[in-house]
């Protein structure tokens, strides 16, 4: 597992709205709530630990953009993210 975190940790980066807007409406673009660590949510989704994923589902964790989200930042689209491509998904969280 450490080196899965490791990898990740490189392919760490910033991406702008604009960027994720294809993703988005790919419907692979997964909010990150900023209390948990980016990391362990895409180390979670690589190493399929399925009871820590449904967990942070059902605390609302992580999530689909919202639309009220989405609006939000289609005002501000350089608004900036931490990115994390966990294949298939795009792991964001809010700078």
């Amino acid at each position: 597992m450490q080196d899965v975190r490791a990898e990740l940790a490189e392919a760490l980066d910033e991406a702008e709205w604009d960027w994720l807007i294809p993703h988005v409406q790919r419907d692979v673009v997964i909010v990150v709530a900023q209390i948990i660590d980016l990391l362990d949510v895409g180390v979670a989704i690589a190493t399929d630990n399925t009871s820590s994923v449904q967990h942070w589902i059902g605390e609302q964790l992580i999530a689909k953009p919202s639309h009220a989200q989405m609006q939000v930042w289609n005002g501000d689209r350089t608004k900036k993210f931490n990115a994390l491509i966990v294949p298939p998904y795009i792991l964001v969280q809010e700078i």
